[in-house]
């Protein structure tokens, strides 16, 4: 999940701000997250760090998701046909 989220600030095609998009929050976000969940984890406080897992695992699937569906992608062109 690090890696990922790491290797998406090479991805520059949804620009907001300079050479950065909204998917770099999320980047930043996850890579800020995931140590806490680990050390959470490693304190054994399992219902933050299963809490935190989730959070990051919905925020990939779902945020990610849906900003492939963003005008001008592939994945918009093949969900909506333009």
């Amino acid at each position: 999940m690090a890696v990922v989220a790491a290797s998406s600030f090479w991805i520059h095609q949804i620009r907001m701000v300079g050479p950065f998009g909204p998917i770099h929050l999320l980047s930043i976000f996850t890579l800020v997250m995931l140590p806490l969940a680990v050390w959470r984890a490693h304190t054994h406080r399992v219902t933050d760090h299963r809490r935190i897992m989730i959070l990051l695992f919905t925020g990939a699937l779902v945020v990610a998701g849906l900003f492939t569906l963003v005008l001008g992608r592939i994945m918009h062109q093949v969900f909506f046909g333009a």
